[in-house]
């Protein structure tokens, strides 16, 4: 069932998305008045692709001793420009820094081909370049990015085994995880990405028809769309990685409407190299935005520390130091943590008792926001989406509290709902939202996710395990957790056919309950 006046509307959010996306990536070149001439050349990359690049060396090399190279791709719908403040400090300190235009994007040639094998394949093209053309070191080199660039610089790296050590921020490691988890098209954030490629690229004949049929919600190319995703997606390489023993880092914000932050954890878990994982608050690229214009930044800093370790050989100490590294959105410092699992390794259970049916087809007013807007809201104020909880209609919203908390609950890692459903349609989508509520009702939005289900046979109950998307999030004492379940969501495409009822119920031999992690006190 598909969604073609949704989908217009998302589409054109994200045409005005891209254009403002524009609009501040070309205000960065003055800003980053480089010290060093910066030079701007054209590399041949896959088939003779023109790749529109730009170099950077350390001040004073003049060829008699090699530098460590560091290779950033753009990301998706950015101008070259995007690194310059960027490669010019990791260029006064030490490197060699190729920056490129991805293929389809801006005066780059090719059409954009999200992250397929032209892609990986530019990105050697690119290290041979630079090996052949700057003083580049064959045995150090790096590679990094924001988004786009971070997916294609995990990909290159499990594609080419000189790439020693990767940085990937607010990227992806299982694209279709990212975009359609629990089976459910995330349409806001696939819009976005649609309408900045339409302004500023050119898409190819293949990623034009994945979103015609991502929108349309064709089930009959849904196994076509997770194929083509896989081949995009770093975990699909992850013992290439590992044999290569390539050092990675990731950075991620929990707000991610993009690209969440479950994909990156999961990832995480897979690797057996040098690793890192750091999430904060913030939306998809927000947390590394400050750093785009040359300005303190935590996200970058740790970037220039990680490749001063793997590549220069510093003793940093960043390795020795807790390789998981959380910020709350509810603030306070950094917590360290030896791996993902530690994170929340305490859970209490909410029980989701009794019998509750809800009609489909209408927005409770409970919802995940707005996509970007919402979480850089909260990034900046720490004001997420808000529901009255108790005003709720209960023919649209099925509602479950905990007891009042007598302490401060640190929420920590990934939620996970396990119910019975018994629906009576053969389709249908619900999405779970868990919430901080406070004396007078008021909910703050601590996590969410959707979950879409085909082919059940209606009257039948079977089971639902979802997990939320991961998170931090402090509880205060007096407060309660509620989770909401509904059907209508902006941020994604639902599939509940008209009339359509959804029934949640707690078998004695199989209760439902929402499992919440929390942080060791």
């Amino acid at each position: 069932m598909g969604h073609p006046r949704k989908a217009l509307r998302t589409t054109t959010v994200g045409a005005v998305s891209a254009t403002l996306i524009a609009g501040s990536a070309l205000g960065l070149a003055p800003t980053a008045q480089a010290a060093s001439p910066v030079r701007f050349v054209d590399i041949a990359g896959d088939g003779g692709t023109v790749l529109k690049a730009n170099v950077l060396t350390p001040a004073g090399s003049d060829g008699s001793r090699r530098y460590p190279l560091l290779v950033l791709p753009t990301s998706w719908g950015l101008p070259q420009v995007e690194y310059l403040a960027q490669a010019q400090r990791l260029a006064d300190s030490g490197y060699v820094v190729v920056s490129y235009n991805v293929r389809g994007f801006w005066q780059s040639g090719g059409e954009i081909e999200v992250a397929g094998p032209p892609d990986t394949a530019d990105a050697s093209k690119v290290i041979d370049w630079a090996l052949a053309n700057t003083p580049a070191d064959a045995q150090h080199i790096g590679m990094a990015g924001v988004s786009y660039g971070a997916g294609i610089s995990l990909l290159a790296a499990a594609h080419d085994k000189r790439v020693k050590a990767v940085a990937a921020l607010s990227g992806w490691a299982d694209l279709i995880d990212s975009i359609y988890s629990g089976r459910t098209q995330h349409v806001e954030a696939a819009a976005v990405l649609d309408g900045a490629s339409l302004v500023t690229g050119r898409q190819s004949a293949e990623i034009r028809q994945i979103f015609d049929n991502f929108y349309a919600s064709n089930l009959s190319k849904e196994q076509e769309m997770i194929d083509w995703g896989k081949k995009r997606s770093a975990v699909t390489y992850v013992d290439q990685l590992n044999e290569y023993g390539t050092a990675v880092m990731m950075a991620n914000a929990w707000g991610d409407t993009v690209f969440s932050p479950n994909q990156y954890a999961d990832f995480y878990e897979r690797l057996t190299g040098p690793k890192r994982l750091e999430l904060r608050p913030g939306d998809h690229a927000t947390a590394e935005l400050t750093g785009l214009f040359g300005l303190p930044n935590d996200v970058w800093t740790d970037t220039g520390r990680w490749f001063d370790h793997y590549l220069k050989g510093a003793d940093n100490g960043i390795d020795r130091e807790q390789p998981v590294q959380l910020k709350s959105r509810s603030g306070g410092g950094y917590e360290g943590y030896p791996d993902w699992k530690s994170v929340g390794a305490t859970r209490k259970k909410i029980a989701l008792s009794g019998t509750t049916t809800i009609h489909t087809n209408v927005d409770s007013g409970a919802d995940g926001g707005i996509v970007f807007l919402s979480s850089i809201l909260d990034q900046i104020a720490q004001v997420p989406p808000v529901a009255s909880i108790p005003l709720l209609p209960r023919r649209w919203a099925a509602v479950w509290q905990s007891e009042k908390y007598p302490t401060a609950q640190q929420v920590r890692g990934t939620a996970k709902l396990h119910t019975t459903l018994t629906p009576t349609k053969e389709s249908g989508t619900l999405v779970a939202y868990l919430y901080d509520v406070g004396p007078l009702g008021l909910g703050k939005l601590v996590s969410n996710a959707p979950y879409t289900f085909h082919g059940q046979t209606p009257g039948k109950p079977f089971g639902v395990d979802l997990e939320l998307f991961s998170t931090a999030y402090d509880v205060p004492a007096g407060h309660r957790l509620a989770l909401v379940v509904d059907t209508v969501d902006p941020l994604y495409i639902e599939h509940n056919p008209s009339g359509a009822q959804l029934t949640f119920s707690s078998p004695a031999n199989d209760p439902s309950y929402v499992s919440i992690p929390l942080r060791e006190q």
